[in-house]
């Protein structure tokens, strides 16, 4: 079997081989093979990046945060709010 050729991978592998390369693709398989993986829309821990918005909170910068972190004005305000009330 030629191991380089991606054309004989399952359709997911080879997505992973052709964007990060055969090497990957395989280590993926070894460590994930036959479970389900999801994947979460946020690439940050939410918990921390709540935090970060209370520090960098200074009272007239909602619209700046929510742009930043890719909250909502509505998101922002209402952990501020939370962390007001804690």
């Amino acid at each position: 079997m030629a191991e380089n050729d991606s054309e004989l991978l399952n359709t997911v592998y080879r997505e992973v081989a052709d964007k990060l390369g055969m090497d990957t693709a395989m280590e993926i398989y070894q460590l994930f093979k036959g479970q389900q993986i999801c994947f979460p829309v946020r690439f940050f821990n939410p918990t921390r990046i709540q935090q970060i918005i209370i520090q960098e909170y200074d009272g007239t910068n909602i619209k700046t945060l929510a742009v930043k972190y890719n909250y909502s004005e509505k998101t922002v305000r209402r952990i501020i709010r939370d962390s007001v009330e804690e």
